[in-house]
């Protein structure tokens, strides 16, 4: 769960939402597998966010790339909301539009 919900201090830090699923993967990846899946799915997935927000800038200039940086934070929000819930029940849970950087 703490893979997941180390994502949301990236609202706080910059690349935090990178640094916390990594250091949770490095600190815990001899000791439990389960935490490693989590936190390289949590991982890939803040990797895609950011190269989504990085497609939105150029469409800034024709007033798209605004409210789909905003829809994009809050499905941020969200997804991590619910995949640190589902990280606390045991369960996996493949967050929508991830591009697998790792593997």
């Amino acid at each position: 769960m703490l893979a997941h919900l180390s994502a949301l201090s990236g609202y706080i830090i910059p690349f935090g939402s990178l640094l916390g699923p990594f250091l949770v993967w490095q600190f815990r990846k001899n000791d439990m597998p389960a935490v490693v899946a989590h936190a390289r799915m949590s991982l890939n997935f803040q990797l895609s966010c950011i190269l989504y927000f990085l497609i939105c800038v150029p469409l800034l200039f024709v007033l798209v790339g605004g409210p789909l940086m905003f829809l994009i934070a809050v499905a941020d929000l969200v997804c991590v909301i619910i995949a640190s819930i589902k990280a606390n029940d045991g369960k996996p849970w493949s967050y929508p539009a991830t591009i697998r950087f790792l593997k």
